[in-house]
């Protein structure tokens, strides 16, 4: 199968490297959904070849529309690879242990989005500081708008790669264990234990200027 989406429409459609073929019913094509575990995600990881070997980077990353959007240091051999290569983007969110009765059927309850294609290198000015605000949005929304912006030997001294989102899809496990069913009447617990990611109490940089208050966006961030 080869991949009809456009960027368009509410769902991509499977291809060969998407289709699920173990519990496909865990598996997600729909757009929004894949939107929305990667907009939840803050570390994604880039998985490629490279002169014959297998090579996966933890990277943070930003999504604009059907874009997904890294980047790192212009001299990284690694990075300037990827921009030549089929790479496979993963990001995972945990939600839970799910704890079985027997150690077979212990699972986890998560949701994860994996997205192939080839990513290509942003030259343009404009493209190149939009895709990095895009980046910095997700990592902390309105956070772009307090900082000094990138200079023109930062912006040359950064490598941005797009990874279109047409080629994705999503696997998400809910709900409690399944047990065989003679497992059931065992005197041993089961159920789930949820996971969450929390922020905590901000922690000033000691040199900050005493006189400057803890943004909006930040205290907003905690309560979320």
């Amino acid at each position: 199968m080869t991949c009809l989406s456009n960027g368009s429409g509410d769902s991509l459609v499977p291809t060969k490297k998407t289709t699920l073929k173990r519990l496909p019913q865990r598996a997600s094509y729909q757009r929004h959904i894949i939107y929305q575990i990667l907009d939840e995600g803050l570390v994604c990881h880039v998985g490629f070849i490279d002169s014959n070997y297998p090579v996966v980077i933890p990277m943070t990353y930003g999504r604009r529309g059907n874009n997904l959007y890294i980047h790192g240091s212009a001299a990284s051999r690694i990075l300037r690879a990827a921009s030549k290569a089929q790479v496979c983007l993963t990001v995972t969110l945990l939600d839970g242990l799910v704890l079985a009765r027997s150690a077979f059927h212990h699972s986890m309850n998560y949701r994860s989005v994996v997205v192939f294609g080839t990513a290509s290198v942003l030259e343009n000015l404009d493209h190149k500081l939009s895709a990095l605000r895009a980046i910095s949005d997700h990592i902390m929304l309105g956070r772009w708008q307090d900082v000094r912006k990138p200079n023109s030997i930062e912006l040359r001294q950064t490598l941005v790669l797009r990874l279109r989102l047409t080629e994705a899809s999503a696997k998400i496990r809910t709900g409690p264990p399944v047990d065989d069913e003679a497992d059931y009447d065992l005197p041993v617990w089961a159920g789930e234990l949820p996971i969450s990611l929390v922020g905590g109490e901000p922690v000033a940089d000691p040199r900050l200027v005493s006189s400057i208050e803890l943004p909006g966006y930040i205290r907003r961030d905690q309560t979320d």
